[in-house]
């Protein structure tokens, strides 16, 4: 069984010739971390199969064995299986670090199942919590999308408008509201494009396409640096691959592929 092992959000991987990189099985590893000093949390993945995920507390140093790269980073060293496993691992640990007691009356919780903890005291369940975003690829005519800046981004590159869903919106509702109040746009045609687990730490992006309406750019300021229509023979840096933003542009360029 694999054993997705982390310090924070940095994640253990096991090097294989030519610079080839996997997640190592309960085998592969080192004495020490099979000592029970890091107990481990099994976690069902989607296709029926589980994996171990656990938490130490110092990261491992490179060396021609091992590489500890970031979650995110990992997408560029590992088989998408395994960078999608990783992150659902990451999600639960995340989860069993941050509910460790009750949040109605502060006693410690226990574990009654694979995602659920009770507490002994008052009864209050906790799961793994999701926090669900849009994202929008907002089209002017047939040539043109807006591309958008935000001040979060870690990079030069250009994305899509994005945002939280808040209680009590519907999805398209949320697209709405996040265009309106980051770029002053109004837009329509709102349809559903496809969604992706986002596991930093423990988000839902659901992706949409819509078409411009009508308005003038006007950013919102904390969220935003930049933002404008682009025609397609002329985008700026773009998304990495990872991210369902990229997908979205990729298909309205008509290079994604089935």
């Amino acid at each position: 069984m694999q054993n997705y092992i982390f310090y924070n959000d940095r994640l253990l991987l096991k090097k294989e010739k030519e610079d080839r990189f996997h997640v190592p099985y309960e085998t592969e590893l080192p004495p020490e971390w099979a000592d029970g000093r890091y107990p481990s949390q099994r976690v069902l993945l989607p296709n029926g199969t589980t994996v171990l995920a656990t938490a130490i507390d110092h990261p491992v140093e490179e060396s021609a064995e091992w590489a500890m790269p970031g979650l995110r980073a990992s997408f560029d060293y590992l088989p998408y299986s395994e960078y999608r496993a990783g992150g659902k691992a990451y999600q639960i640990l995340y989860w069993d670090k941050h509910s460790r007691f009750c949040p109605v009356c502060g006693t410690p919780t226990e574990q009654k199942g694979a995602i659920m903890k009770r507490c002994p005291q008052c009864g209050y369940e906790i799961y793994p919590p999701i926090s669900t975003a849009i994202i929008v690829l907002i089209r002017r005519g047939e040539d043109e999308i807006l591309l958008v800046h935000a001040r979060n981004f870690r990079g030069t590159f250009y994305g899509l408008v994005a945002g939280f869903l808040e209680p009590g919106e519907t999805l398209e509702q949320c697209v709405e509201r996040e265009v309106r109040e980051e770029t002053g746009l109004s837009i329509r045609n709102i349809t559903y494009f496809d969604s992706q687990p986002w596991p930093y730490p423990s988000g839902l992006m659901v992706g949409f396409m819509a078409d411009y309406a009508g308005g003038t750019i006007k950013l919102q300021d904390d969220e935003l640096s930049a933002g404008a229509f682009y025609h397609r023979d002329h985008l700026p840096e773009l998304p990495q691959k990872l991210s369902i933003a990229r997908r979205l542009i990729d298909h309205w360029l008509g290079a994604e592929k089935d």
